[in-house]
């Protein structure tokens, strides 16, 4: 798994690749854990590189999103695969997030 952050302005773009699993969520976490108090931030998460994600990193998509919210911020996530699409579908989470085609999308809306 890899994880790069950029900020600009009020913004973050997140980009993560490769797995997201129970071997490595803490991990996850820990890269973005400061995220969770940033005032008023749009959170873009891009997930073309993301492969696979288990229950536990769907858990911290979840976290990520409550303590956004909390914050008065936005999470928005988008091109993500088609296997991780079904995966957010099947779970439920497709209804939960706000999620996009690309990155233009996601910044439109």
């Amino acid at each position: 798994m890899n994880i790069s952050i950029e900020k600009t302005d009020e913004e973050f773009l997140v980009v993560i690749s490769g797995r997201v699993d129970t071997t490595n969520y803490n991990e996850f976490e820990n890269s973005i854990v400061h995220l969770y108090n940033e005032k008023d931030a749009t959170i873009y998460l891009d997930c073309s590189g993301l492969d696979y994600i288990s229950s536990s990193g769907l858990r911290i998509f979840l976290t990520l999103q409550k303590k956004v919210k909390i914050q008065g911020g936005v999470l928005k996530i988008f091109a993500m695969q088609p296997q991780i699409k079904e995966i957010f579908d099947i779970s439920g989470f497709s209804s939960i997030f706000a999620i996009f085609p690309d990155y233009s999308a996601a910044k439109e809306a």
